[in-house]
This record gives C-alpha cells, structure tokens and sequence, in this order.
C-alpha cells in the first residue's frame, strides 16, 4: 500500500513562515511545531479532462493599497508602518478573505504549455526536472499577480540532501518531502523526502507536490500568509480556531496546485493526461496517525485540488471564504 504524503503544521521561527510536507508511513510523522460558487464537499473518483480557459488581458479598477500600522509580529519583531516610509510598486495586502488575489472571479492561470526534462528516480534528474517547471509557475503567477495588482518575485528553489539540513525558518530532518520558507522566500525540495520508492515513475505526482510549494509563496507575495499566521496567533496556534485557519490555508495552496496542473494539461507540452491522472489520484494528503487537525481530510484535500484543476480561477480556491464544514 502506497503511504500517503500529508501536508504538516506551519510555524513561525526565527521571523520567517515554513511550510512543510512530511511523510506519513503508518506511524510517527514529522511535524513542525507548528459572491463565491459552492466550494467542494466530495472528491470525485473518476479524473477530470475539463478545465476553464483564464483571460488576463481584460482591465479592472484600480484596487487602493493597504496601510498597516506598526505591530508585533509573531516572532517578536516590529514591522515598519506605511508612513514611515512609502514603498514603490506593489505591495502585499494584509486580507484573507477579501485579499486582490481571490477578488476578481474571472483570474485564473494562463493556459500554456509547460515543457519538463525527463523525470527519473534519482536525484540529479529530479532537481532538473523541478528546474524546467520553475519558469512555467514563474510565467504564469507572474501575469496573476501582475493583473490583481500584487507584488511578485521568483522564488529560490534548494535542493538538500542528507539526514538533515538547515534554513533561515529552522532545521528540517529526513521524511520532510519539500516546504518552503517565507524568510527568504525559498522552495525546499530534498529528494530523499519525496517518498519515490512508493510512488515510482509518476512525474506528476511531484509536479503536484512542486506547485503546492510554490503556492505557500503566493500566498506569502500576496499577504495571506502573513495576515492567516497573525490571525492563528491571535486565536491560539493549536485552538480549535487556530488549526481552523491552517487547515484554510493548506487546502486554499491544494487548491492553487490543482490550477497549475490544470491551466497547463493538454497545451502541448510536458504535462499530457498520464501525467494529470497521476496528480490527480495523489492527493490524499489529509490529517492521519492522529496527529493534529492542521490539514483538513483526507477527502477535502482531494476534493479542493481536484476543484482547482477543474475550475481555475483564484476565487474558487479562496477557502477563508469558504464554510467550515468544507475545511475540516
């Protein structure tokens, strides 16, 4: 039986967010310490070929910026306030449910096609495999962000090898599949924690596993992150309201993993049906082992990566405005 690869807790260490994936094997799991269409409630057995095409040539209004005052943050340092200096360009809005990313219906990812080197089962191949998709999710979250009027960067991607490692968020250990860190806004992909021997020859399982990564650093570019940690912070990292929100914002970057597959599937490249079938039954990355309730269901993150692949568009991966039944 393939073991599933669940996505663990986020925390805040040393000033910077770390998102990780670890992998449940059917015992301990490594955590770190951690109007809108109806949202999904069921996955679907059968894979899905429809997606809807996104337009983002089309103009909106102006969106005002946000001006934040000074506060604490949860690492104990002090942000600087709008007025004491003016920043250029666009900047991150301090939302969740009502942030630019998730406000104009019609965004979605561009289609395009998306050309992969040969993945195989070892650790140079892997790494030039992720290389070649980087610049896809580079193009395409490039011309949202542009569009809703955000900030973006290029994240840096890393890939460590050995028992154990370290980033600007902390240490990360073997069976940590990938996370990324908001410090200094990087990917972390270390083959040894993919779990290949499981899942073999299966490209778009870790395509999957890659977008989902690159998701947790829109979400940062957009201010979401940083608003939902504030947020879980306030309420009490591990409350009830607490694992709530992380459980939104998992699901929301399951989600956003789903667009990428589905915006760029069958566009005439890499990523042809075998590959998006693979993704597509791969996505059972729910709470498991009794660990805590920081993920969603297993169902629930299949259903809100399948409803992304489907609909592609921002908004209906927006899960801070979603039910909390749909995010348990």
């Amino acid at each position: 039986m393939i073991a599933a690869v669940a996505i663990v807790a986020v925390m805040a260490v040393m000033g910077g967010l770390i998102m990780v994936i670890a992998i449940a094997n059917g015992g301990s799991r490594h955590v770190a310490d951690a109007g809108y269409s109806t949202y999904p409630t069921t996955s679907s057995s059968e894979y899905s070929t429809t997606t809807t095409a996104s337009d983002t040539s089309t103009t909106t209004a102006t969106r005002s910026r946000d001006s934040t005052a000074s506060r604490e943050t949860s690492a104990g340092s002090t942000r600087e306030t709008s007025a004491s200096r003016t920043p250029s360009g666009p900047q991150p809005h301090h939302k969740l449910a009502d942030n630019p990313l998730w406000l104009d219906s019609d965004v979605g990812l561009p289609n395009q096609a998306c050309n992969l080197s040969r993945w195989a089962n070892n650790a140079n191949a892997s790494s030039a495999f992720f290389e070649s998709a980087r610049p896809c999710l580079d193009s395409v979250w490039q011309q949202v962000m542009n569009y809703s009027k955000l900030p973006f960067r290029v994240p840096t991607v890393k890939y460590p090898s050995g028992k154990n490692w370290s980033s600007p968020c902390g240490d990360a250990g073997k069976g940590w599949a990938a996370f990324y860190c908001s410090q200094n806004e990087t990917l972390y992909i270390p083959y040894d924690g993919l779990q290949v021997d499981q899942y073999g020859n299966k490209p778009g399982v870790y395509l999957a596993v890659f977008a989902h990564e690159y998701a947790h650093h829109v979400q940062a570019l957009s201010g979401v992150m940083e608003a939902y940690w504030d947020a879980r912070y306030d309420a009490g990292v591990d409350s009830a309201a607490g694992l709530e929100m992380s459980r939104r914002n998992e699901l929301s970057a399951q989600c956003l993993s789903g667009t990428f597959l589905g915006s760029t599937v069958g566009r005439g490249g890499s990523v042809d049906q075998s590959m998006y079938r693979d993704a597509w039954g791969s996505q059972d990355r729910g709470d498991h082992n009794g660990g805590p309730r920081d993920h969603g269901s297993d169902a629930h993150a299949i259903s809100w990566w399948q409803h992304g692949a489907q609909k592609n568009r921002m908004a209906q991966c927006n899960t801070w405005a979603a039910n909390s039944s749909d995010v348990s």
